[in-house]
């Protein structure tokens, strides 16, 4: 268990890196002479489709709603390898993450909500919300022994927990208008698949081929498909603490790299593409702009604070070895990180292109001034000795 959790903060930290090139690339190519080419390839249909089944779609869908999907299957399994086996496996280790977790993302929430209040924005009181699990980690591994080793699992596990907030927000509120039909059937499969780990059988086969249907279904059912992904990882067993022999550790170790290194990037590359303008500055001191920016850099590290305080007032949870109340607000604000989880949610909070373009780039804005904040903070923070 230990080596697949330094597996995936080690793939994580680095995919960092490449998630922070394909961000350059992305906006050289949106602000290029080629940026018109790459739009139209964004665009460019692929697929196919017939009377009884619709699966011809644009690149950039396939990349939101397909590959992310595979994203969110590792999302579910790291959620579940850590609810029962790991570090939120019991209601102790579980509190300070889960609790710092709820903290980040409810208060960026309401100051978004407050500043956008009654405007065509309030909608994406969502955005803000989000943790980026492979750009904060990164930010911190750069940091190397300068903060103590417990900091990365309790940010793993805050992250992680953030993104189970952030699955459930765009199940509830980010969903189009349901249809009980397929959602029926993706709730059969999804039924069959908790029966395949009832009886035991451990073939991933099982599993990963009705999961294929579970997508398509609820695609079609008016919920994001990539929550797809994350029931699909609920049903699988974890088994033993063998990567070789569990397969929910095996499925894991499978897609760590690929998700880290290519998945998320691809989306990176996709979704930043931002031709930047004059205006785009003025639109940081909008409604839009100040909610994301605000939610971001001042609601996530407030928000954990307070709630890593309650925690430990109530003596239900205790700060990570060697931190120290400074190392939390450090951790707080590298939270604010939101990039690829703010920037989907604001894709779907959204019609007007011109709105999402404002959104990416005070998600841009917002994510660095966080990461330089977290950075700076842990730099300078000493760590308690034993």
């Amino acid at each position: 268990m230990r080596k697949i959790f330094q597996q995936f903060f080690n793939s994580a930290s680095s995919g960092g890196i490449i998630l922070f090139l394909c961000v350059i690339i992305s906006l050289l190519i949106a602000n290029s002479p080629w940026g018109a080419s790459f739009e139209k390839l964004l665009n460019l249909p692929l697929g196919f489709e017939s009377p009884a089944i619709h699966l011809k779609y644009s690149v950039a869908l396939w990349i939101n709603d397909g590959l992310m999907a595979i994203f969110f299957l590792l999302v579910g399994l790291e959620i579940k390898r850590e609810v029962v086996n790991g570090g939120l496996s019991t209601p102790r280790q579980a509190a300070l993450s889960i609790l710092s977790a709820f903290g980040g993302a409810l208060i960026p929430a309401g100051i978004y909500l407050l500043t956008n209040a009654g405007t065509e924005t309030a909608s994406g009181w969502g955005i803000p919300m989000a943790t980026d699990i492979a750009f904060a980690l990164a930010i911190l591994a750069m940091l190397g022994k300068r903060v103590p080793s417990s900091l990365k699992v309790f940010l793993a596990a805050l992250a992680i927990v953030d993104d189970l907030i952030a699955i459930l927000v765009i199940a509830i509120f980010y969903s189009a208008e349901l249809q009980i039909s397929y959602l029926g059937y993706a709730g059969a499969i999804l039924l069959l698949l908790i029966l395949f780990n009832r009886m035991g059988i451990r073939s991933l086969v099982f599993y990963l081929i009705p999961g294929l249907f579970i997508w398509y279904f609820i695609h079609h059912s008016g919920i994001h498909a990539t929550v797809a992904g994350v029931l699909t990882a609920m049903t699988i067993p974890l088994g033993d603490k063998n990567k070789e022999t569990s397969p929910l550790l095996k499925l894991e170790h499978a897609l760590i790299t690929p998700v880290n290194f290519l998945i998320v990037p691809l989306f990176a590359l996709a979704n930043t593409n931002i031709r930047f303008e004059s205006t785009m500055l003025d639109g940081l001191l909008s409604p839009l702009g100040l909610g994301i920016l605000a939610g971001l850099c001042i609601g996530k590290p407030v928000g954990i604070l307070l709630m890593s305080k309650l925690a430990t007032k109530l003596n239900i949870a205790q700060l990570p070895a060697h931190a120290n109340w400074k190392h939390i607000i450090g951790i707080g604000s590298l939270a604010g990180v939101g990039f690829t989880m703010a920037i989907f949610i604001a894709l779907l909070s959204f019609n007007d292109q011109s709105l999402i373009a404002e959104a990416k780039f005070s998600i841009l804005i917002a994510s660095l001034l966080s990461g330089i904040i977290g950075y700076t903070i842990l730099n300078n923070a000493k760590t308690k000795k034993t």
